[in-house]
């Protein structure tokens, strides 16, 4: 019976445990550069079996909130080398998430304070940060996005190739394909947000094709074992929703089994909020979503996410529901989340004022086991 602690090898990636630190957005990366501050903050969190990155812009289009890192310059580029060089240096595995926003983003961000760019020209109901003319951080409505034209999808399949070149580049030991959350992939797969009428539009292998096409495309640039993605069937997140996500998200892990990626990352119900949430109307079934996938014969590891306690991250592991566990907000607070876990020692609590924006304080501070000692 496999545990939170035993290795594993799916793809290229040999995790020394399978626990896994879930991107998390932190704003602390001005000019969509890291820095020093942030090799600390993911240098700490190394003992996790994998970390994946915070959600990193494949270009200045892909941004949607202030200070969040990039994948498109060389600045950014030579930053996350020493990130990656001081996780591999404490034994660790890092991978990049790449992240393109699609209309959850606002004016002041987008190259030339263009519209933000989606399927279908509709306002996400949501908010981003972005920056005051002090400098100071906010919360803003999204700006109104327009409808990408037919022409450009190819390139924005092509800015995701680029990225994950990138990122392998920069050192990362793979890459997980941004699929969630309600952001550009996620909206085309769900008829909440796309509206299209071409071939990216209307039936579910319309939807998906957009996302199936980066995914063949990042896969052969630097490799399907490489290569994960994250999904999240039924998150209301950044004013996504589905009319059917079982048919939608089923079919989409049938068409991944065949590709042969390292993992699939599955947030179950609303991402941060309550794991039984489904769409009106709807019901999903994550137990037979990830049958659809295991019976059109996938290999690459199931992750999954949202709420998991140590307990329930344990069983999930030993009864074979999960082969990895991500933890996010818990990986904030307790850099050792690992070794706390293992001896069952207490968790930090998250100070929920300093998540977004800021310095030190709140980032790279939170004491651990060993300093206590």
């Amino acid at each position: 019976m496999p545990n939170l602690f035993d290795s594993v090898t799916f793809g290229d990636l040999t995790l020394s445990n399978r626990i896994v630190m879930a991107p998390l957005t932190r704003n602390r990366s001005p000019k969509a550069v890291p820095n020093d501050l942030n090799v600390v903050y993911y240098e700490q969190r190394a003992s996790a079996g994998l970390i994946v990155s915070e959600g990193t812009a494949i270009t200045h289009q892909g941004q949607g909130y202030a200070d969040v890192p990039g994948l498109y310059t060389p600045e950014a580029l030579a930053g996350w080398k020493k990130v990656t060089d001081a996780v591999h240096q404490r034994g660790g595995k890092i991978v990049a998430q790449l992240w393109h926003v699609g209309r959850v983003s606002h004016v002041s961000l987008q190259p030339n304070g263009a519209a933000p760019v989606a399927p279908s020209a509709l306002v996400a109901k949501s908010k981003t940060y972005i920056l005051n003319e002090d400098g100071t951080g906010a919360f803003a409505d999204t700006s109104e996005p327009r409808a990408l034209e037919l022409a450009e999808l190819p390139g924005i399949v092509e800015d995701f190739r680029k990225a994950a070149r990138n990122a392998v580049d920069a050192g990362f030991d793979g890459v997980e394909i941004h699929a969630a959350n309600g952001y550009l992939l996620d909206q085309f797969m769900k008829d909440g947000a796309n509206k299209r009428s071409d071939a990216y539009g209307g039936s579910i292998e319309n939807r998906a094709r957009l996302t199936l096409e980066v995914v063949d495309a990042v896969a052969k640039e630097i490799g399907a074992g490489k290569t994960g993605i994250r999904l999240s069937p039924t998150t209301p997140a950044n004013d996504v929703s589905d009319s059917d996500p079982q048919a939608v998200f089923n079919y989409v892990v049938t068409e991944l089994a065949k590709r042969n990626l390292a993992f699939i990352h599955v947030i179950e119900g609303a991402t941060g909020g309550p794991r039984d949430h489904q769409y009106e109307g709807a019901h999903f079934d994550y137990a037979a979503f990830k049958a659809a996938y295991v019976n059109a014969g996938g290999k690459g590891a199931w992750m999954v996410n949202n709420g998991y306690t140590a307990e329930s991250a344990a069983k999930a592991v030993e009864t074979g529901q999960a082969d990895l566990v991500s933890f996010g907000k818990p990986f904030i607070a307790n850099p050792d989340l690992v070794r706390r876990i293992k001896d069952g020692a207490a968790w930090n609590e998250v100070n929920p004022s300093t998540l977004y924006g800021g310095g030190a304080e709140g980032y790279t501070d939170y004491p651990t086991l060993a300093a206590a000692e």
